[in-house]
């Protein structure tokens, strides 16, 4: 029964009908399915390409995996369980951060920071070489001195410069005892840093307009945390499993540290972005609702056209519900065929825009640090896509096929 079906569906599909406009309104319909599915095909790639864009930016300041206590800020550095973390075969660099909010002053010039107290081996941790600018190199202290390499909106606030001169003052509220208005001098803990010769870049502002990377033994001075930690940050070796080793680490922490890979680390920025795509994908989907109504029309003008072919399959022994079943399937057909030829397209259009950059983001080379739109097809989107054209033409059509068609019925009796 269901081959019958289908092959009838094809054949007034493709066949010339008695009047030509049911033809073109056919056309019309697969066309503006196609269209639709283009839209969605190249919106949510280009929300693929920021994101994998600022991914790469991460990837380059965070750690694979970051260890932070669950309840307070700070915790023992010869924790036990941390020492576990530490030894484990498949981890290659652990370094201790101690981080808190200072303020920094140079001159006449004053800015709330982000102090990053990080270990020797921060380099080996991160990809922070490929972020400098400036003369020097990633270097935080050479004897008694300390250095500082500041993100770069930081040195641009303070007027730092890549290599400043003299020292920059850092103050922190002292932990201890109680505020005295009179004494408002000895609230505050401060310690002087100077230039490593290098600011950092990570083309994101909430790195690079707040964060300063110092000696972690300057840190935990400043803030009164000797001995202590934040955050226990982590690279893993080549060969390692990153979800099982994550879940390993999990089980030797028990509940009492978070363990965030990059994902969670950024989990606001990521949640933003998923849900502007969410947006674009649902008003996206309207759209497409109002071009599966094209299909309605086409359907109607084929039923008024083959009633009496309608009349001929009751009298061989067809149902009503097959009768219908027969425009239904037409009208999937339509729809099938949008969506292949939308998705074939859409993912063209974007292959382009990959390779050749079609649509710019500015008329000045370099002028941003993307010069055309990102994007990047997920094969999950594409499924996503299809699934979501077949299920809304079929929703669309359902109801208005299976009234249409009673009508048709009825008047083919008389």
């Amino acid at each position: 029964m269901y081959g019958y079906r289908l092959f009838i569906a094809r054949r007034y599909l493709f066949s010339r009908k008695s009047t030509h406009a049911i033809n073109i309104i056919s056309a019309i319909s697969a066309v503006g399915v196609a269209v639709a599915t283009i839209a969605l095909v190249v919106t949510l790639s280009v929300f693929n390409g920021f994101r994998d864009t600022l991914v790469s930016f991460f990837t380059q300041f965070d750690p694979q995996l970051k260890i932070v206590p669950v309840t307070g800020k700070t915790v023992p550095a010869d924790d036990p369980l941390l020492d576990k973390v530490r030894q484990l075969k498949s981890v290659d660099v652990a370094t201790d951060i101690v981080e808190d909010q200072a303020l920094a002053i140079y001159g006449d010039r004053q800015a709330m920071v982000r102090i990053k107290g990080v270990d020797d081996n921060f380099s080996e941790l991160t990809h922070i070489n490929e972020l400098l600018i400036g003369d020097g190199q990633f270097e935080l202290h050479a004897g008694n001195l300390q250095y500082v390499v500041p993100g770069i909106e930081v040195a641009i606030k303070l007027g730092l410069g890549t290599r400043f001169q003299g020292f920059l003052r850092v103050y922190a509220p002292e932990r201890e005892g109680q505020f005295d208005p009179l004494m408002a001098h000895e609230a505050f803990v401060a310690d002087s840093l100077m230039s490593a010769g290098v600011v950092f870049q990570v083309k994101q502002s909430r790195y690079d307009a707040n964060y300063m990377l110092v000696p972690i033994g300057f840190a935990r001075n400043l803030f009164a945390q000797q001995g202590m930690v934040s955050a226990l940050e982590l690279r893993l070796k080549p060969d390692a499993d990153f979800d099982k080793t994550k879940k390993e680490i999990e089980k030797i922490l028990n509940g009492k540290y978070d363990v965030l890979d990059r994902y969670e680390q950024q989990a606001e920025t990521y949640q933003i972005m998923n849900i502007e795509k969410l947006l674009a994908y649902v008003f996206l989907t309207f759209i497409l609702i109002v071009a599966c109504f094209n299909i309605i029309g086409s359907l109607s003008m084929l039923m008024i056209d083959k009633k009496n072919d309608a009349k001929t399959l009751q009298s061989i022994g067809a149902k009503d519900k097959d009768i219908a079943r027969i425009f239904l399937y037409e009208g999937l057909l339509i729809s099938f065929i949008g969506a292949i030829v939308g998705i074939a397209i859409g993912v063209l259009l974007c292959w382009l825009q990959k390779e050749y950059g079609l649509i710019r983001l500015g008329n000045s080379q370099g002028y941003f640090y993307l010069n055309a739109y990102p994007v990047s097809v997920h094969l999950a989107d594409i499924i996503t896509i299809f699934v979501t054209v077949i299920v809304v033409s079929w929703l669309s059509v359902w109801y208005p096929v299976k009234y249409m068609t009673r009508q048709m019925l009825t008047i083919a009796k008389t």
